[in-house]
């Protein structure tokens, strides 16, 4: 099954595919979707000369199924960057197929690659299956937000 699973980057052809997956999430966590504004505003910082986020698609048997945000930021106290995680999601019904860790472990691929000292990420705490996959992949809790780091000597 693994196999079948894909990691591309967003681009101007699958924009409107990784539009309709921002809009599920928006659904799952309960908050309002993006309106037009918004989707260009999206649409603009992802393929501007500087883009101010980096998207991913998942697609299993090309079809997309997951998406993933992410963006860099620094840490001051160990002097290196950070990679930021905005979003990880996967479609309800194809949830437990392993596309939520391949999209966690590409993040963690960047992260090395890049030479961060961490990753970070925020996650709702009504999210007990998010939060169940991130503890299983070494993250520390950081509080009542459930704020999560993984720290470099953890990346695999």
């Amino acid at each position: 099954m693994k196999e079948n699973i894909k990691v591309e980057k967003v681009k101007k052809t699958n924009f409107n595919d990784f539009l309709y997956l921002v809009d599920k999430l928006a659904i799952y966590e309960k908050l309002t979707p993006p309106d037009k504004n918004a989707k260009d505003r999206l649409r603009k910082d992802c393929f501007s000369k500087n883009p101010k986020y980096e998207a991913y698609l998942a697609s299993l048997n090309k079809k997309y199924v997951g998406y993933l945000i992410f963006f860099m930021s620094y840490s001051s106290f160990l002097a290196l960057p950070t990679l930021y995680i905005e979003d990880i999601f996967v479609l309800k019904e194809y949830r437990k197929k392993g596309i939520g860790q391949i999209l966690f472990d590409f993040c963690v691929s960047i992260a090395s690659k890049r030479k961060c000292g961490r990753i970070e990420w925020h996650v709702l705490e009504w999210n007990k299956p998010a939060i169940d996959f991130y503890e299983k992949n070494n993250s520390v809790h950081l509080s009542d937000w459930k704020y999560y780091r993984l720290e470099k000597n953890k990346f695999k």
